[in-house]
């Protein structure tokens, strides 16, 4: 397994699966989201509105994934994951957030994915601060892969100034 830190546009990246920061309708909204959406078609929304819902209005709670297709993405797959909003950290923010990754990488697995890029999940809208949630982040991908996977991760990010968050990060977790 390989985790890259990227700056680009998450829909116009050529791997089998993106992740989607979604919210828990799973019916569109703004930054990833929107985009993931707009790039995807209409049949995303199509798709996201056929999947169950697990209580009213929400077909994926926070720390849970789904998996609906890419439709016009280069993407074979979306993988729909809802992180949490940041309160401060004391409301199990870590550990919702760790299951995102978690969740969306045993979809990934479950469906044959060899590159699967990721968006810096919660720290949009959401205000995680990206300095809390790349180790998470990275420390979950790591425990949820396989030793004999070769799957290769990115995580997109949007800017330069996540980018190098995310790297730095990395690079303390060796």
């Amino acid at each position: 397994m390989s985790i890259q830190i990227i700056t680009a546009d998450i829909t116009e990246l050529n791997v089998d699966a993106v992740v989607n920061a979604a919210n828990t309708t799973l019916l569109g909204g703004g930054g990833v989201d929107g985009a993931i959406h707009r790039a995807a078609g209409p049949e995303l929304l199509q798709a996201c509105r056929a999947l169950p819902q697990v209580k009213p209005g929400v077909r994926c709670p926070t720390g849970e994934a789904r998996i609906t297709p890419g439709f016009r993405l280069p993407a074979r797959y979306v993988i729909h994951t809802v992180g949490p909003v940041w309160h401060g950290g004391a409301h199990d923010e870590p550990s919702l957030l760790a299951s995102c990754y978690e969740q969306s990488m045993a979809l990934a697995l479950d469906h044959d994915v060899d590159s699967i890029a990721f968006p810096a999940i919660s720290c949009g809208i959401y205000g995680y601060p990206p300095e809390r949630a790349a180790p998470v982040a990275l420390r979950s991908l790591r425990a949820s892969i396989p030793a004999d996977t070769s799957i290769q991760v990115l995580i997109c990010c949007f800017g330069d100034t996540m980018a190098s968050i995310w790297r730095a990060a990395l690079n303390d977790a060796g």
